[in-house]
């Protein structure tokens, strides 16, 4: 099966949640501290928006990186610190920094993220270990991520199948199989289901 780009998901989440945190920051004007860190963090948000992307200079990148690191020890435990330490595990997993990419989306999740970008914190802890190749440790982080949502939640497809995916990786063919079945009869709509179908062919189901 084709990898999906988890860089390409992760990174339009971010814009679209990070757009949502800037408009929301009026809320925020009754208390002059929740301000000041709404400040902080629509900053290094803005900074960070433009170090995406394959095109960005390394430097750009490092550079949002200290200020999104900044906002969250200035203001730790602001309203906005969920996107921020999200948008922060961006950046480091496209730098290829997989472990500190997994510590600030555990952040995001410790932080009281919303149950989207909880969802997307944690299926990008799970990418990480598949990119370390610790297949066994991505698919238990997989299911993890599964857990309380369903196949009308958003980025569900992509969770069932990066479980799906590193079953197959792990060795895990019976799961795998279990995995794609049951992708085929909750995604009844799924426009991966030809996808999915040659996955359950090539694994002799």
């Amino acid at each position: 099966m084709t990898l999906p780009s988890p860089r390409t998901l992760l990174m339009a989440a971010a814009a679209f949640l990070a757009a949502g945190l800037l408009a929301v920051g009026g809320w925020f004007w009754h208390s002059s501290g929740q301000h000041r860190a709404m400040s902080a963090y629509a900053a290094a948000l803005t900074q960070a928006q433009s170090a995406q992307g394959p095109q960005a200079a390394p430097d750009a990148r490092e550079a949002a990186i200290r200020g999104l690191e900044s906002a969250l020890t200035q203001y730790s435990s602001g309203s906005g610190a969920a996107e921020v330490a999200y948008q922060l595990g961006n950046l480091r997993f496209e730098g290829q920094q997989y472990s500190q990419a997994r510590g600030a989306w555990e952040l995001a999740v410790a932080q009281g993220a919303t149950r989207t970008l909880k969802a997307l914190s944690l299926g990008g802890v799970a990418y990480t270990w598949e990119a370390e190749r610790n297949y066994p440790k991505a698919v238990e982080a997989f299911k993890i991520a599964l857990t309380g949502i369903g196949p009308k939640d958003f980025y569900y497809e992509e969770l069932l199948l990066g479980l799906g995916r590193t079953q197959e990786l792990a060795g895990q063919k019976a799961e795998a199989i279990a995995t794609y079945r049951r992708a085929l009869s909750e995604l009844t709509q799924s426009r991966r289901a030809e996808e999915i179908r040659a996955r359950l062919a090539a694994l002799g189901a």
